[in-house]
């Protein structure tokens, strides 16, 4: 009786003893000063290798993303742009794609790596503004806001930004406090990066100059060298780019008032507020994730305990109030301004234009001087963190075939772009026993067929004003090319029938059909219509 009745107790004690050493392990490596810039490298390196290998399972019957293949083609020759953006996010993925193979899961690879390097580099961030036990709580939340993790698996110039616009805001907030010629020269060289990447981070770099005119300490920081050290190098850092802009006559603004100006004022407001719902949607999961763990964190788990534990109106120096009225005032400008800017401009909003910034939402929150961390909330936090992610990796496999059954008939990330890619490289070369060097068609065809082709033919659009520059017409002519139109859209089959009927008349014309299986599923049947035209003679 009593052996028995005592066992229980003592399991249950070696178990929590068990689960508070862990506890104590994690807390005393994020907040030693020597072990947490490599224990949150190593959080960041688990993160990217674990979320690398769910996304290759969840997107294992699906071709790359168009804006994935894009990068790409942009990285295998590094000019000044292309076209419609700056060449930041290309350069990264030539020189990613120099070193690994050009694959499906490299380019998962490649996204999760840049969500991983921002979670360093936010944590860098964070300690500028909390202490080690709140910036490691902070780069948790990160790693389970979705644009870290399954919403960032599309490398593009948006996700790219994760690179240079953490650095930016270190920069700014190492400025502001040094306020020295070395940290101006720093926040020119960030600013710089960031334009280089993507003109939207515009409302970062602007957001950034209001919070200095904004900030009570502002005459001490305006008054120092730094913001015309950081104009003046920012300025001169750009000066390649901005002469690759005048030669293309300023086309990326071009590009960018084709396509994203709108006529209709409804349409407009209908996509501000689907860009605004959207996003607060993905930052309630890390939100809502966050204080669950905070409250797991504070044990026993009885309400008057619970709120003395995490809450409390009493001093706080974990959190620096200077710094963070910084934080707090870019987050809210980036967060207000680009929906404002939308409706008085009438500009489509896209959903992703969100990805880059709202990364110091969660160092906004832990940075709220009333709120408490106890340590067991550096575990609960990790712990949830680690869950999902198991979860996730487990369920990936059977979301991918639920994922294709329910696209049978649409989604041109199922058509077999691949396939076609493969067959269409093997008949260019039986012909003509060469290397394939241009495809002509739209860019969501084109460009993975520059990333599956063997060959990596550069793509041409028909028609488009704004160009890459990696290749042309008259250098399609001289190589030959293959055009490629897609039956299945008749909005642009007409229009590629008659460029090809302009710009392909020697071509002989082929038909070919592509359909993707993948455990037993089969996708989208795509008939594609060829035309084969021979290099120059």
């Amino acid at each position: 009786m009593s052996t028995a009745s005592t066992l229980p107790s003592a399991r249950r004690t070696t178990r929590r003893l068990t689960i508070r050493r862990i506890a104590a392990w994690i807390a005393s490596r994020a907040t030693d000063p020597k072990t947490g810039l490599w224990f949150v490298i190593g959080f960041a390196l688990v993160h990217a290798v674990l979320w690398t290998m769910i996304l290759v399972k969840l997107k294992a019957a699906q071709d790359v993303h168009m804006d994935v293949a894009e990068a790409y083609a942009w990285g295998q020759r590094f000019l000044l742009g292309y076209g419609k953006h700056p060449p930041l996010s290309g350069w990264i993925a030539g020189v990613w794609f120099r070193i690994f193979p050009v694959t499906n899961w490299s380019t998962y690879a490649l996204a999760m790596a840049t969500v991983s390097f921002a979670l360093v580099v936010c944590w860098l961030i964070a300690l500028r503004v909390v202490d080690r036990r709140r910036a490691f709580f902070m780069v948790v939340m990160l790693a389970l806001y979705p644009i870290f993790n399954f919403k960032g698996f599309k490398y593009n110039a948006d996700l790219a930004q994760l690179v240079p616009l953490p650095l930016l805001v270190l920069a700014y907030l190492n400025a502001f406090e040094r306020r020295s010629v070395k940290s101006g020269l720093w926040l020119g060289f960030a600013g710089m990066l960031a334009l280089m990447t993507k003109y939207w981070v515009v409302t970062m770099i602007g957001a950034i100059g209001l919070a200095a005119l904004i900030h009570p300490q502002r005459s001490q920081f305006l008054r120092s060298p730094v913001p015309w050290v950081a104009i003046g190098t920012m300025l001169v850092a750009m000066i390649p780019h901005l002469v690759w802009l005048e030669e293309v006559n300023f086309v990326p603004f071009t590009y960018a008032g084709d396509v994203y100006a709108l006529s209709s004022r409804a349409l407009n407001v209908q996509l501000v507020i689907g860009y605004v719902m959207h996003n607060l949607g993905l930052l309630a999961i890390p939100t809502v994730l966050g204080l669950v763990a905070l409250l797991l964190g504070s044990v026993p788990w009885r309400p008057s305990d619970v709120l003395a534990r995490i809450w409390s109106r009493g001093p706080n120096p974990g959190v620096k109030l200077t710094q963070a009225l910084n934080v707090w005032i870019i987050q809210a400008i980036v967060a207000i301004g680009p929906p404002l800017g939308a409706l008085a401009f009438t500009v489509y909003i896209k959903t992703d234009w969100g990805i880059p910034l709202f990364f110091l939402v969660p160092l906004a929150l832990v940075a709220i001087p009333s709120l408490r961390f106890p340590r067991m909330a550096l575990f609960s936090i990790t712990a949830v963190w680690f869950v999902a992610t198991m979860v996730t990796l487990i369920a990936a496999p059977s979301i991918a075939t639920q994922e294709i059954a329910s696209n049978r008939i649409g989604g041109s990330t199922y058509a077999a772009r691949s396939e076609l890619a493969r067959e269409l490289t093997e008949t260019w070369q039986n012909k003509f026993h060469s290397r394939w060097a241009v495809v002509v068609a739209r860019s969501d065809i084109g460009e993975p067929m520059t990333f599956y082709s063997p060959d990596h033919p550069a793509s041409l659009v028909p028609g488009e004003a704004w160009s890459s520059g990696l290749t042309s017409l008259e250098e399609a002519r001289r190589l030959g090319f293959i055009g490629v139109c897609d039956t299945t859209d008749p909005v642009f089959l007409q229009p590629c029938e008659a460029w090809m009927a302009e710009n392909a008349k020697n071509a002989e014309p082929l038909v070919m059909n592509t359909t993707r299986f993948f455990n037993g599923h089969p996708g989208p049947s795509t008939v594609w219509k060829v035309y084969l035209v021979p290099p120059a003679k």
